[in-house]
């Protein structure tokens, strides 16, 4: 089997489930949104949920992914950066436990956290504190890092630094790896759209895209075919509407199944990229890829959060083992 090494923010996320949207607009948190923020307002969280249930998680885009396909029974890695705190402690020795190879930078700064609000919908919100995460820089990465892997999964909100992006491309193909890229928020992928085409161009393999519009500007299939023209593999994933896969001439399109009690979207992009990519390192078809890819997404917003416990684990390999049979 093929191993992956994922890179990105390494962040602690801390889950909280609320009555009602008034408190994200206390916190000036837009719903459904992504918002980077500061320690005083990190702080201002901390007071309004303090005596609330809270759920703590390892997070990241990128941390979300390898932690499922190592609950899958890969052996994959992790590059990033905490602090020298309890909080990167948490991170670190939970990667371990799930079998995740973390090779994690340290700094003074206090450990990322991303806080997460769960609505009565299942919309989350994010407030996320980067710290230390954010300081992960080219000058942290070696070759040495990327020996032993086929693939290296990096996520989009890292495209800010240009130089730790192409330094790291750089370094996996010095290795012989392939580069799957998956494009993050739709502000990120607005605002490094240039920066994206010549990453994707020159160095990217496999593309997920998730909010297509704001990079292309086209509907879906057109979408699919643009960014196609550009590397091996695109995928458009389009939420409830399913998802587009093109390699070559094949096209692939699967419909996402109904799924009635939906708790929490959190990771579901993650996990998608997971059964693909674990599908990938398998062997299997692109339509066994990307029907793997269904069943992990679907697994995961029915849970708050995204440690699934292992029963449900085991019900997800028994679904993929039941797909290939077919």
């Amino acid at each position: 089997m093929d191993k992956i090494i994922g890179m990105g923010n390494a962040l602690v996320d801390v889950l909280v489930r609320i009555d009602d949207d008034s408190l994200l607009e206390k916190l000036h948190l837009p719903k459904g949104s992504m918002q980077l923020i500061q320690e005083d307002t990190l702080s201002e969280i901390r007071k309004y949920t303090s005596g609330m249930k809270i759920h703590r998680s390892t997070g990241g885009s990128a941390g979300n992914t390898v932690c499922a396909l190592a609950a899958l029974g890969t052996n994959p890695g992790f590059i990033g950066k905490v602090g020298q705190d309890e909080t990167g402690a948490f991170f670190g020795d939970t990667l371990r436990q799930r079998g995740v190879n973390a090779l994690l930078a340290t700094c003074d700064l206090p450990s990322g956290i991303a806080s997460t609000f769960i609505s009565t919908d299942g919309e989350r919100t994010f407030g996320t504190y980067l710290g230390a995460a954010a300081t992960l820089r080219a000058e942290d990465l070696s070759r040495k890092m990327f020996a032993g892997y086929n693939y290296l999964y990096i996520e989009g909100y890292l495209l800010q630094d240009h130089d730790l992006m192409l330094r790291a491309v750089q370094l996996a193909k010095e290795e012989g790896l392939q580069v799957c890229l998956d494009m993050a928020s739709y502000n990120v992928v607005e605002a490094e759209r240039d920066f994206f085409d010549q990453l994707i161009v020159k160095y990217v393999d496999i593309v997920f895209a998730n909010e297509s519009e704001a990079y292309t500007g086209k509907a879906p299939h057109e979408a699919l075919e643009e960014i196609a023209s550009k590397c091996s593999i695109a995928v458009v994933k389009t939420g409830k509407e399913g998802s587009l896969v093109k390699k070559g001439t094949e096209v692939i399109q699967l419909l996402s199944c109904p799924v009635d009690n939906v708790l929490d979207t959190t990771g579901a992009g993650d996990f998608y990229a997971a059964g693909f990519m674990y599908g990938l390192t398998c062997g299997y078809s692109l339509e066994k890829c990307v029907q793997i890819s269904t069943i992990l997404a679907t697994a995961v917003i029915q849970e708050v959060g995204t440690t699934l416990p292992a029963k449900k684990w085991d019900e997800i390999k028994l679904n993929i083992e039941s797909l290939l049979q077919v």
